[in-house]
């Protein structure tokens, strides 16, 4: 079990958040400081002082009968499923990254197979504490003083400021899941499927409790069931799929038919090959994989190789002596609604061509009874509407005569054809007027004035939109 750090480590490491911006000149962009990042954007590479965030990594408490836990905003995702999963406790949303952090989550967007029930990660927070623009911690909870930047500040990326702490709800789980794969040879047929085990919540009468998918081809797609198991129902527990080695988790998709893993394994059973992009480096080769230490076969690891490419441009240079096309890189994650989503499919798969990409349903979270979900300004999805997450994460040829950037400027205009959104992680090309339209930036701009009147964060268009 990971160790709770406990309320006076805590304010120990915000006073030090605080002492670390007073440090900063006055005038002098407010970043964190911190060297590792799930962001596929240009990160800002100056030497100059940031934010302190080293003290803000930990669980503070949990309190299992209320299941819910005090968490620190840079906490990841793994130390905390490490601190709550021997208590039977999981977040109600568990990226499917380890090193993905709570704020990060929450600031940003998060998504894995259970948000068909209970949405993206920030649905499930009860109270953060943000420290702002202008240097104080404010505490923001849904109906307080602060409930218009608890609103605003999931998808904010950080313009509104950081959280110290977050207050999240928790749910029981027990120790297994069973799998069940359905194979969809047709996309109108996978996006009805999609449907109705939203709508129902079961399949043939079985329960789901989690469900993404994988579309391998046009004419091969699979949804993946998952039911929360005390006992595997068809394999005794020593007997449970382990994908943290040499088996890799997405070839067993179209390989059985079912599967049980443990709930802790299954939680990261996309993280051992980054879904299916450790094969870019290699990782996914038997013999390469034989030599690639375990502990290294992780989402982390393959991201900082990605960030040296990037940085120093080694297998660029080698591709342009080798005559081969440059490379546009494409990673995304949209959110398209499940009425349009075989659509999107069909045209992503002569216009951008990527296979095999991820699937996961999202609805809002409803909290008080059909359409009772809450609604958030900065990520505009419609209540009692579910929306499939179409993930692609690669890259493509320039073509001659094209530019870097046009099959991303095609994918955006696709996605608000379709009625969609998209994350912000990754590079965007929006126009200004586009963008505001899409992430409300009136409603941001006016909560961003009233926690950093001096405008020392950076604002969400300006640190999102890739500029050239």
């Amino acid at each position: 079990m990971s160790e709770v750090v406990g309320w006076a480590a805590h304010e120990q490491a915000v006073a030090g958040l605080r002492a670390s911006y007073d440090a900063i000149p006055v005038g002098a962009p407010v970043r964190l400081a911190k060297r590792t990042s799930n962001l596929f954007r240009p990160r800002d590479r100056n030497r100059q002082p940031g934010l302190d965030v080293s003290g803000l990594r930990g669980v503070i408490d949990i309190d299992v009968e209320n299941r819910t836990a005090e968490v620190q905003g840079m906490c990841t995702y793994e130390d905390l499923v490490d601190a709550t999963l021997p208590h039977g406790l999981i977040p109600l949303v568990v990226p499917q990254l380890r090193t993905i952090t709570l704020g990060g989550a929450v600031t940003g967007l998060g998504i894995e197979s259970t948000s068909f029930r209970n949405g993206l990660p920030h649905e499930s927070v009860l109270e953060m504490d943000v420290f702002t623009g202008d240097g104080d911690v404010v505490t923001a909870d849904p109906g307080g003083e602060h409930a218009r930047l608890f609103r605003a500040f999931p998808n904010s990326y950080g313009s509104l400021g950081y959280a110290t702490r977050i207050r999240i709800e928790l749910e029981p789980v027990p120790a297994y899941v069973t799998l069940r794969h359905i194979r969809f040879d047709d996309l109108d047929a996978l996006a009805k499927g999609i449907d109705v085990v939203v709508d129902q919540r079961e399949w043939e009468g079985t329960r789901v409790d989690a469900v993404d998918g994988v579309v391998f081809a046009p004419n091969e797609a699979y949804l993946t069931l998952a039911r929360w198991t005390v006992q595997p129902a068809d394999v005794d527990a020593a007997a449970t799929s382990d994908y943290s080695g040499d088996a890799i988790y997405y070839r067993s998709i179209q390989q059985r038919e079912h599967d049980a893993l443990t709930m802790h394994d299954y939680l990261w059973r996309w993280d051992t090959d980054w879904f299916w992009c450790s094969r870019a480096f290699g990782a996914q080769n038997p013999k390469v994989r034989r030599l690639w230490p375990k502990r290294y076969l992780r989402s982390d690891v393959y991201h900082r190789i990605v960030g040296l490419e990037h940085r120093f441009g080694v297998k660029q240079r080698i591709d342009a002596r080798r005559g081969r096309p440059p490379q546009e890189r494409v990673v995304q994650d949209v959110e398209v609604p499940v009425d349009r989503v075989a659509d999107f499919l069909r045209w992503f798969e002569t216009g951008v061509g990527m296979r095999p990409v991820w699937l996961c349903p999202i609805r809002l979270r409803e909290t008080g009874g059909p359409g009772s979900a809450s609604t958030w300004p900065t990520y505009p999805l419609e209540p009692a509407t579910t929306y499939v997450n179409v993930g692609f994460w690669g890259t493509v040829s320039i073509e001659p005569g094209a530019a870097d950037g046009d099959v991303n400027r095609a994918v955006e205009a696709k996605v608000t054809d379709l009625g969609g959104h998209k994350s912000l992680y990754s590079d965007a090309y929006y126009d200004r007027e586009t963008f505001s339209r899409l992430y409300d930036e009136a409603n941001l701009t006016a909560v961003k004035h009233s926690y950093d009147p001096e405008d020392r964060l950076t604002g969400l268009y300006e640190k999102v939109v890739k500029r050239r």
